[in-house]
């Protein structure tokens, strides 16, 4: 297809360099494998994540100088507060630095040792904020998602029957149900409206706390007047207000659809618990009315959450990410399908089969972006989510070696794009080159920002485990 011009106009740019390849190969070397520990100036084109890297617009800018810095109340806080409520309208509008706090504030206070969170598919943060308090967090993925090639429109959704199953299993120990929308970890897939008020009402039986993790509100919104029956006129503003209305709260990363690059809010209706999670903010964060953030980037999230549903940049941003989907599967590589609203997923078995899974080929594949073309992405896959058996000792791979590209917003154009095929159809001519990775370090929690790798040699890379 052909991907639409830019709903907007560039005014400011910043200066970008491609190394030469043995430099590139010396940075991994020094990085230990590790593309979080490359540094931004070393990166030619970074498609890392999409979280804070969206360029702001003029409007966003021009609230910075209208930020209001005293320590309680400033009038940013009024005008966040306004704009964050009119959309969810929840009643409790909590600001914070950024989408982990929100989960970080949220378990810490509803959370005991054992206690169940479960979700459509809780992604790295949210995963780990749950296991830091002593949760067990349970993921309950529709099963059209398992099938990466088809081209079911909601593979986001929550499996409505494994979730009633479970609920019944654990009536008093389940205490909340988070609906990621759109679903990162399986492919930003988005949630259709249908399965967002099934689920709620299955919670509702069971007394279960419905919350929505929205950082991709507006992509999901839009994905659901695009695919779903019944929601062809209705505007995606509108659109996102029934979705919260559904819920009992929503943690919110605004550095995703809030097109800020710092803040995010929690927002609850429950008096008491927005009492307990006020008084954990001012004990980790800083005053209610300021969350962590200064009073300009109160404001830049404001206004960012007033553009974001406007309906030609999110047609837009579909579009591109829809359009780099086809170049990259005309060049002989399968990505997730249908291609969500943030981000390309690529199936990294399918360009290296020869590695095993428990040897990373997502990882291997992110390793080869940097190496051949300068390109930051990141693997989603069994680096990120794999495990050790307890019990056994055996591996657990995750269920799919994914590599996500994520597009940032409003940044880059067709050209940058075309120049991230053009590298992907290199090393998809010679996947022989390639090897597995080991791990040499990693941390207990969300080990892939920090672990140290090394490549595993040819001899050693035996059968392949996909």
């Amino acid at each position: 297809m052909k991907m639409p011009p830019e709903p907007y106009r560039i005014k400011s740019i910043e200066p970008i360099s491609l190394l030469p390849r043995l430099e590139r190969e010396d940075r991994l070397k020094q990085a230990g494998y590790n593309i979080f520990e490359l540094v931004s100036r070393d990166v030619y084109i970074d498609l890392l994540t999409d979280s804070g890297t969206s360029a702001m617009s003029d409007r966003q800018w021009a609230g910075l100088m209208i930020g209001d810095e005293a320590y309680a109340g400033c009038r940013n806080y009024e005008h966040f507060v306004e704009v964050a409520r009119s959309l969810t309208g929840y009643k409790h509008i909590i600001p914070v630095h950024q989408g982990r706090v929100a989960e970080n504030l949220l378990f810490s206070t509803i959370l005991e040792h054992g206690d169940y969170i479960v979700s459509n598919t809780h992604f790295d943060t949210t995963r780990a904020n749950v296991q830091h308090k002593g949760g067990i967090a349970v993921d309950f993925l529709t099963p059209e998602a398992k099938d990466l090639q088809s081209d079911y429109p909601f593979k986001g959704n929550i499996d409505l029957d494994a979730l009633r199953v479970f609920l019944a299993e654990h009536p008093r120990q389940v205490k909340a149900c988070i609906m990621t929308v759109t679903n990162n970890a399986a492919g930003g897939q988005p949630v259709s409206m249908a399965n967002i008020k099934a689920a709620r009402e299955i919670c509702r039986s069971y007394r279960v706390p419905f919350y929505f993790d929205s950082a991709r509100f507006a992509e999901n919104a839009y994905f659901i007047q695009q695919r779903e029956s019944g929601y062809a006129n209705v505007p995606v503003r509108d659109i996102a207000r029934e979705m919260f209305a559904q819920g009992d709260g929503t943690l919110m990363s605004a550095k995703k659809d809030g097109l800020a690059n710092m803040g995010g809010f929690l927002a609850v209706n429950d008096d008491d618990l927005s009492g307990k999670l006020t008084e954990l903010l001012i004990l980790i964060e800083g005053y209610r009315t300021y969350g962590g953030l200064a009073g300009r980037d109160l404001e830049a999230v404001a206004r960012g959450l007033e553009e974001v549903t406007d309906e030609e940049y999110l047609r837009f941003r579909t579009a591109q990410v829809r359009w780099l989907g086809e170049q990259i599967c005309e060049s002989g590589i399968q990505i997730v399908q249908p291609t969500g609203g943030h981000a390309v997923f690529i199936d990294a078995c399918s360009v290296f089969p020869h590695i095993p899974r428990e040897q990373f080929p997502g990882h291997a594949l992110v390793v080869e972006l940097y190496r051949e073309g300068g390109i930051r992405a990141v693997e989603i896959g069994s680096l990120m989510f794999g495990s050790i058996d307890p019990k056994t000792g055996s591996f657990r791979p995750a269920p799919y070696e994914l590599v996500r590209l994520a597009i940032p917003r409003r940044v880059y154009t067709e050209s940058h794009l075309r120049y991230v095929v053009n590298v992907l159809g290199t090393i998809r001519q010679h996947p022989e080159r390639n090897t597995g990775y080991e791990l040499i370090y990693q941390s207990k929690y969300l080990r892939h920002f920090t672990a140290r790798l090394a490549p595993v040699a040819p001899a050693e890379q035996g059968a392949v485990t996909h």
